[in-house]
C-alpha cells in the first residue's frame, strides 16, 4: 500500500513540475505556444492588390481575407483597421499556368500535348515591424504552385487551387514575420 501510495505522489509531483517547466516556457520572453514570436498586440493588413493579367478578378481580395484569417487564428494578435504595430500590405504580381509532363502522342501528324500543368501564383508584401524595425521587408515575393492533370477543366478546380496555394503562401508569410523564422 504505502509503495502505491509514493508511486501516486511521485506521478503527482512529475505532473505538476512538468506543467511548471511548461507555464514557465510559455511565460518567458515573447514566444508562446500559439506561434507568435512577437510582443506586438495588433497587425493591420491592407486590402492587398491584383497586379496580374490572368484569374478571377478577386483574387487580391481572396488572399487579404485568407492572410486576415490565419492571424486571428493562429496568433494572439488584434487585427485592426490601421497603424497596427505590425503592418502589412502587398499585391498579387504572378497568376501562371504552365505546361508540364510532357507526353509525345507517336503520332508524327499530331501535336504533342503536356499531361499537367502548373497553376503558380506570386504574392509580393512589405512588412513593417514598428517594435522592431529590423524584422521589416519591402517587396519580398512569397510563391506557391499547385499542379493538376490536364484532363481536368481548370474553372472546375480553379477556387480550390487558388485555396491550397494561398495556405502554403499564407504559412510563409507568417513564419516570416509573426513566428521570426
Amino acid at each position: 500500500m504505502k509503495t502505491s501510495l509514493t508511486k501516486a505522489f511521485g506521478l503527482i509531483f512529475s505532473l505538476a513540475g512538468i506543467c511548471a517547466v511548461i507555464t514557465g516556457i510559455d511565460g518567458c520572453g515573447v514566444y508562446s505556444f500559439s506561434g507568435s514570436g512577437t510582443p506586438a498586440k495588433t497587425i493591420s493588413i491592407q486590402e492587398f492588390y491584383n497586379n496580374t493579367d490572368l484569374g478571377p478578378a478577386n483574387l487580391a481580395q481572396v488572399f487579404s481575407n485568407q492572410l486576415r484569417d490565419y492571424m486571428i487564428q493562429n496568433s494572439n494578435l488584434s487585427v485592426v483597421q490601421e497603424n497596427g504595430e505590425l503592418q502589412m500590405e502587398g499585391i498579387v504580381t504572378g497568376y501562371q499556368i504552365t505546361q508540364i509532363a510532357p507526353r509525345a502522342s507517336g503520332d508524327p501528324t499530331q501535336i504533342d500535348a503536356a499531361a499537367s500543368s502548373r497553376l503558380t501564383i506570386t504574392v509580393r508584401v512589405t512588412y513593417v515591424n514598428t517594435l522592431d524595425e529590423s524584422m521589416s521587408f519591402k517587396d519580398k515575393s512569397f510563391s506557391f504552385f499547385r499542379d493538376f492533370p490536364n484532363e481536368l477543366n481548370l474553372p472546375d478546380i480553379e477556387n480550390t487551387l487558388i485555396r491550397q496555394i494561398y495556405e502554403q503562401i499564407t504559412l510563409d508569410i507568417f513564419n516570416a514575420t509573426i513566428a521570426n523564422w
